[in-house]
């Protein structure tokens, strides 16, 4: 499980954030009439700011970089 922590920190930190972002902008912002789609509820805020959080922190994430020597015939 720590290793899972590891190596998924910042795609979980992006949720978290992301997560109360969304539920903030639920709270603060929302949408009185009930026809916004994304923050006419605030489980729909929350989801959506916790999708979006993890896209955006998870593209920092650096790549690990295989180098696999070939034998190009020399």
């Amino acid at each position: 499980m720590l290793q899972f922590i590891q190596k998924y920190k910042l795609t979980l930190i992006g949720i978290a954030l992301g997560a109360v972002a969304g539920y903030a902008y639920y709270y603060f912002v929302g949408c009185n009439s009930g026809t916004c789609a994304i923050t006419s509820k605030p489980v729909n805020s929350t989801v959506y700011g916790a999708v979006m959080g993890a896209l955006v922190f998870s593209s920092f994430k650096k790549e690990e970089v295989k180098n696999k020597q070939t034998d190009n015939g020399k």
